[in-house]
């Protein structure tokens, strides 16, 4: 069992952990969830040993084996294959004793291996590079023949391979593709030990994991149960908290009074001085502090075009040298919500670029809207983002005859208030970055939006907002992830990249998982006729649900532009009054002013109330 007690951990003034405890059973599979920058790396390092701890702060059985993924990931001359045996270093070295052991010490050996299944190590070791994404062709090659995410497969794989008595994994999701994410919750699922693992991931933490430790300013929390039922609990904690701390303000409230009104009456002195060591005994119930979850927004289309916006028969798409995809007869109208299935090198990043105009098709007829605004978010554009400069001076760029209270305001509406604004990119974290970037993506309100991995920096609370985001946008996605919570949100269809071509695939999620866990023998690409069933119902359905939504979210947009222009009269009144000389120079047309102001006033009340009312419905809907 890992216990930690009492721990205290500070980055600089910063304090991260704030005699924090827990203790977790032996054979738990945990998530670890926070707030990004909340401290979750920082324990794992101290429960890893490389951040400095009294020695009582963490406790664990001796000879306990941790096992975290590497950070280097390998890229050597060895194999996949060999550096995921190679991770088995109990196994590696008796192997590489027996070679030249003989009589007992051989017998001895030999039975140790027998007991850690040395002899099927190697089946098991590709069973899980292939689960990860590597075929037999793949795991023969050298490392070195791979990108730096590939090769973050192989140190995952290497460590699932060592099955630590202790299994960190931080964020294991990152460099996977769909499938390989779908294969690992089912692995870690089983996985026969103790396993902590940090995650953004709603399914993950819903399908394997059986405990959820909380981080939330500096203390550590653990609840039995997935994330549903964590979230559950947390809800509840927090109401009764909410209750129990207005029932105690009014309880001090009254005995403060008492004490108050007869502390300096002789008769009365006893009972106020008892209430005085009550009121001191009573420890206040802290207030609930609501973490601020920044607004994704992504505009709509300010004209909606005619359908098809994009249509395709007998496409073929790749590059001078090579066809990557071809046989596309597909069609996109103007609000679609496509999510692409396929496992990475499948050819989706070439689909995205042709269907977005970055590439043109190789041979067949591709039709585009003339009119079409196209909007591209991948991660790997996070570097075209200037590091010494600020989210105002990106969105200046797009805005460069507009006035710096219009670009300041398009800056809070993505996400970056005041004190935000001027903060440099090189000091925005990574889901900050990528909000920033999604929004200068969009800003134009373009009628295709393509997303591809856009949850990877971004936590929790931060992929609900983007899921209402995309819902709310009444343009058409075309959307890549491994997030399997927020292709459910958000796609009405699913697309499946294989085989070099891109069909329609007849199911829903499930039945995707279904297939992948039942191996690469398995058809894995329908007819597009006969793609009805429940994709076209779930389309009917989410296209009436944005038809019935769209009346009340364009009295939201009036009732924004009316509050706005309130808030404007206002400031501007106050600016006149302001300095009192508008009294003193004519004070009928001041007091004029001034009920103007008062009627203002009123109006973004009523207004306000209204925004309120609608938004209410809007998110009921």
């Amino acid at each position: 069992m890992l216990r930690v007690n009492d721990l205290t951990l500070r980055i600089g003034e910063r304090l991260i952990l704030d005699g924090a405890s827990f203790s977790i059973p032996d054979r738990a599979r945990v998530g670890l969830v926070g707030r990004n920058g909340a401290g979750k790396t920082t324990l794992f390092k101290a429960i890893l040993g490389e951040w400095p701890v009294d020695a009582s702060a963490v406790s664990m059985p001796r000879g306990m084996r941790i096992g975290a993924v590497a950070q280097e990931a390998p890229a050597g001359p060895e194999t996949l294959h060999a550096v995921v045996l190679a991770a088995d270093t109990e196994r590696a070295r008796l192997m590489a004793e027996a070679e030249g052991a003989d009589g007992l010490r051989r017998a001895e050996i030999e039975t140790r291996l027998v007991d850690i299944g040395a002899h099927s190590a190697p089946a098991r070791a590709a069973a899980i590079l292939h689960g990860l994404g590597f075929d037999a062709a793949a795991q023969g090659r050298p490392c070195s023949d791979f990108s730096g995410g590939w090769r973050m497969r192989v140190a995952l794989a290497a460590v699932l391979f060592s099955e630590p008595d202790l299994l960190l994994l931080d964020e294991p999701t990152n460099y996977l593709d769909i499938e390989g994410t779908i294969w690992l919750y089912d692995y870690l699922e089983r996985y026969p030990r103790t396993a902590i693992i940090i995650s953004h991931d709603r399914d993950l933490l819903d399908e394997s994991v059986d405990h959820i430790l909380h981080l939330d300013r500096g203390k550590l929390t653990i609840y039995r149960g997935g994330y549903t039922s964590f979230a559950k609990q947390l809800s509840e904690k927090r109401m009764l908290q909410a209750k129990a701390k207005v029932k105690q303000d009014a309880e001090r409230a009254h005995l403060q009074s008492f004490i108050d009104r007869f502390k300096a009456k002789a008769t009365k002195a006893r009972q106020a001085q008892s209430r005085v060591k009550k009121l001191a005994k009573m420890v206040p119930i802290a207030g609930l502090i609501e973490d601020d979850v920044p607004v994704i927004h992504l505009p709509s289309p300010e004209k909606p075009l005619s359908p098809p916006i994009v249509a395709m028969e007998r496409v073929a798409a790749g590059y001078p040298d090579r066809i990557v995809l071809s046989g596309l007869n597909l069609s996109l109208a103007p609000d679609d919500r496509v999510a692409l299935l396929g496992a990475n090198g499948n050819g989706k990043s070439t689909f995205c670029k042709l269907i977005g105009g970055r590439l043109d098709a190789l041979s067949g007829e591709l039709r585009r809207s003339s009119k079409m605004k196209v909007a591209y978010f991948a991660q790997h554009q996070l570097d075209e983002l200037r590091p010494a400069e600020n989210a105002v001076a990106h969105l200046r760029t797009l805005m460069p005859d507009a006035p710096e209270a219009r670009v300041r305001a398009a800056t809070a509406r993505l996400g970056f208030p005041a004190n935000k604004a001027d903060t440099p990119v090189s000091q925005l974290s990574g889901g900050e970055k990528a909000r920033l970037l999604m929004g200068l993506a969009a800003f134009e309100g373009p009628h295709l939006l393509i997303l591809d991995e856009p949850t990877n920096h971004l936590d929790i609370e931060s992929r609900q907002a983007l899921v209402e985001a995309i819902n709310d946008y009444e343009g058409a996605v075309i959307l890549v992830s491994h997030d399997r919570f927020l292709v459910e949100a958000c796609a009405d269809r699913l697309w499946l990249v294989a085989d070099g071509s891109v069909k329609a695939f007849d199911g829903d999620m499930d039945d995707y998982r279904r297939l992948v866990l039942a191996g690469p023998e398995r058809d894995t690409a329908r007819d597009e006729d006969a793609s009805g069933g429940k994709q076209a119902e779930a389309r009917r359905s989410a296209v009436e649900r944005r038809a019935a939504l769209a009346p009340l979210r364009k009295r939201l947009e009036g009732l924004e532009a009316r509050m706005e222009k309130l808030t404007a009269a206002i400031a501007k009144i106050d600016a006149a009054l302001g300095d009192g000389t508008a009294f003193l120079q004519n004070a009928a047309k001041a007091g004029e002013i001034a009920k103007m102001r008062a009627d203002a006033v009123a109006a973004l009340g009523v207004a306000e109330e209204e925004w309120l009312t609608v938004s209410g419905e809007i998110e009921a809907a």
